[in-house]
């Protein structure tokens, strides 16, 4: 798409990268400067390692040909249309569509994998495309821009706020066994705040529209 781009004389691309491309270990919060600095998290490596290709792709026709092609790092996602699989879910979603059939089948207990310890950054996806078209407008640098809240939350307190929101009232337990993944991946948003732009959902709200909308996706998908 980037090379397709650039032949049909594209005047602006923004290219949608991800925080997983940081090494795993680096310092927080999370620096634009930190990409390529150490190993990457193992589990999602080879994702990480196609989003950093596209990423020196987009600098390198900026570098060669002056095409305004700019990338960006968000944060997790979260929101309308996302993708509640049992099984490929992300936390998010994962978590909402848990709480929920629990509730409904009252469940004394649901299990969140690992230990409940490591610390993510949620963003809301409408706030994640306003971002996207207030950088597209403002922002024209091979530097890149990680989008997100600036604040995160431990899986654990995580974990109570959407059990909360859904209104399930059953415990929490933890499943060790199952992997941790980065301790901790909070990005540093003082590029994007520099250029004018802050998060504006927060994740009370966001999590409230989130259950809003996978009971409206649910009943839709069962009618």
């Amino acid at each position: 798409m980037i090379r397709a781009a650039h032949a049909a004389g594209v005047k602006k691309l923004l290219f949608l990268g991800s925080s997983c491309i940081y090494p795993k270990h680096c310092p927080q919060p999370i620096k634009e400067s930190a990409l390529l600095t150490g190993p990457l998290e193992p589990t999602n490596d080879a994702y990480a390692i196609a989003k950093i290709a596209g990423i020196k792709m987009a600098e390198a026709y900026r570098s060669q040909y002056g095409s305004d092609f700019i990338s960006v790092m968000p944060t997790n996602l979260y929101g309308p249309g996302d993708n509640y699989h049992p099984e490929y879910s992300h936390v998010v979603a994962a978590l909402i569509r848990r709480f929920h059939e629990a509730k409904l089948a009252s469940s004394p207990n649901v299990v969140v994998w690992g230990t409940g310890t490591p610390r993510r950054e949620f963003l809301y996806v409408d706030d994640m495309a306003d971002a996207c078209v207030h950088l597209m407008k403002v922002h024209s640098s091979s530097d890149m821009v990680n989008i997100g809240t600036g604040e995160d939350i431990s899986i654990a307190e995580f974990a109570k706020v959407v059990a909360r929101t859904v209104g399930y009232t059953g415990t929490i337990s933890y499943d060790t066994a199952r992997p941790d993944g980065t301790p901790r991946k909070l990005l540093d948003v003082s590029r994007l705040t520099a250029l004018g732009w802050r998060a504006r959902t927060s994740l009370q709200d966001g999590i409230s529209l989130a259950y809003r909308a996978y009971l409206s996706e649910s009943k839709q998908a069962a009618e």
